[in-house]
């Protein structure tokens, strides 16, 4: 017979598994939260947990054309489809968030939420309006609310190794406004409204905030022409390693039901993402990732290789016939070299430096793309045949990074082209060189 400190004992441990159950049991919704259209924002009994080692958060501006354009493509529910998917492949102290800024369908939006999603489930999710953001119309590329968002989710995951992020959405690389602008730069968030009032965050505005979190260890850029060495020497102090394309990236994305397991692997992950999103996409997009410790020697490297430009060209502008570009900046239907942007750095360099000049400058830039891979054609708005077809990709002159080279402000948007870049970094360092 038992005496009553058993049964004390007996109603103790009945509790307490009862609790742990209820720690271990995410929300009676997740199915929902997980399925393809309802993801939403609950109160969910969040899962107890290991405190994880590598906490990676997916910042997901996705309040334009990514989710409600023309062709009906909803490109972040999939993507959060994938997510799912590759999450149930995570150990237990690999922390995966999401961040969700979206349009529901053609004519709604819904509250911008942060989640965890843990082996195909959400176990933890909370509104900006929880995380005590409370602006009416937060949009993610407003870098008040990317901060709050960024520190809640950092603080809240610590992890106790290293972090990760990925920017998902649009990006034009460096090209910008003023702090939140009508122009260029990472994210667009057309906000409540569906149409074209968006706002964009400028890349030396993005490593502010970035500079008030923990440190990466990577950032994957799942946006467009987000591999340019102006961004590159503007991010160089805020993370490990810089993931991503210099060119325009198909609309899907990164297959992240294949590369999410890679993303927390502790070595060789970078190499693992990009092998999996090359072939994802049949090898044809160009992807590279940059070791950023070695921006600094390559920003020297560029100067001293400029003088030899320089010298070359006298006081005229280069003549990039022929060069690898990575955009096209005109809505015309008759291709104009003008228009031609983003050039392959290494690709300029060896037509305009010297011989030991560009030697010099090709062997910093090795020691910091420590991996790349060429694409020979890529998705594009524009129609490739035309717009695409003017130089010739090869091994030799694809470099996995692009350059800004001025031109002549009487051209195309060179203009302001000319005068925007005088924000960033890079010119300033570079100013009596380039």
């Amino acid at each position: 017979m038992k005496t009553m400190k058993d049964l004390a004992k007996q109603v103790f441990m009945n509790i307490l598994t009862a609790a742990v159950t209820i720690s271990f049991t995410a929300c009676s919704s997740d199915e929902d939260l997980a399925s393809t259209d309802n993801w939403s924002v609950q109160k969910c009994a969040t899962r107890q947990q290991v405190q994880p080692e590598r906490t990676v958060l997916v910042y997901m501006a996705g309040r334009n054309n990514l989710t409600n354009n023309e062709n009906h493509v909803d490109f972040l529910k999939a993507d959060l489809k994938e997510i799912k998917e590759g999450s149930k492949k995570l150990s237990d102290k690999d922390c995966m968030l999401v961040f969700v800024c979206r349009y529901l369908d053609d004519s709604s939006t819904e509250t911008p939420w942060l989640a965890r999603i843990w082996r195909g489930e959400v176990t933890d999710s909370v509104s900006v309006t929880d995380m005590g953001i409370s602006k009416s119309d937060a949009r993610a590329c407003d870098p008040e609310v990317m901060e709050q968002v960024m520190r809640y989710a950092y603080d809240k995951y610590a992890a106790t190794r290293d972090y990760g992020l990925v920017l998902w959405g649009h990006g034009t690389g460096w090209v910008m406004g003023q702090e939140v602008s009508s122009t260029r730069a990472y994210g667009l968030d057309n906000g409540n409204c569906i149409g074209n009032s968006g706002k964009w965050i400028n890349v030396p505005t993005l490593k502010n905030i970035l500079q008030k979190m923990p440190h990466m260890k990577f950032i994957m850029c799942d946006c467009c022409h987000m591999m340019c060495l102006e961004d590159l020497y503007e991010l160089r102090h805020v993370t490990d390693y810089m993931i991503g394309s210099p060119a325009e990236i198909p609309g899907q994305g990164a297959p992240y039901d294949t590369i999410l397991p890679a993303m927390f692997e502790k070595e060789m992950f970078y190499s693992s993402i990009i092998e999996r999103y090359h072939t994802s996409v049949k090898g044809e997009l160009p992807l590279s990732v940059v070791k950023m410790s070695e921006m600094d020697n390559v920003a020297q490297a560029t100067a001293q290789a400029l003088q030899s430009v320089k010298t070359d060209l006298g006081d005229g502008y280069a003549d990039m016939t022929g060069i690898i570009h990575y955009g096209y900046d005109d809505n015309g239907s008759e291709h104009l070299d003008v228009h031609n942007f983003y050039y392959d750095a290494g690709d300029f360099m060896s037509r305009y430096a010297s011989a030991a000049d560009y030697q010099m400058w090709n062997e910093a830039l090795a020691r910091a793309v420590v991996m790349k891979r060429i694409g020979y054609k890529w998705d594009t708005i524009k129609k490739w045949d035309k717009f695409y077809t003017d130089f010739k990709m090869t091994e030799e002159k694809f470099h996995g990074v692009s350059m800004f080279v001025p031109q002549s402000p009487s051209t195309g948007n060179y203009n302001q082209y000319n005068d925007d870049i005088k924000q960033m970094e890079w010119f300033k360092l570079l100013a009596n060189d380039l």
